[in-house]
């Protein structure tokens, strides 16, 4: 069984740099390149999605990605303080007969 290459992210973007200033083919990039013609294809997919952070691996989130995760876990602690406060509020609030 052939194992998986990995490519760091400064050759993905080389590569892909690469197939946008060639004229030749995808098919012909992959064979000159040694690289399957579907995982460049992804790598252009990618850039274009993404093209501030095209290529981030291994667990890494793209910085949009990890302030949504920041921003969700704020809004859950705040949405806790604020149910304490209401608990508080209205224990206070009774009457002291």
């Amino acid at each position: 069984m052939a194992e998986r290459k990995r490519y760091n992210q400064q050759f993905k973007e080389e590569t892909v740099r690469y197939i946008q200033e060639q004229r030749k083919s995808m098919d012909e990039i992959a064979m000159e390149l040694n690289i399957p013609k579907g995982t460049l294809k992804n790598w252009m997919m990618k850039l274009r999605q993404f093209p501030d952070e095209p290529f981030v691996g291994s667990g890494k989130l793209r910085t949009q990605e990890q302030q949504i995760v920041n921003l969700e876990q704020k809004n859950k602690d705040l949405e806790e303080e604020i149910a304490i406060l209401k608990k508080a509020m209205h224990i206070f609030s009774k009457d002291r007969n």
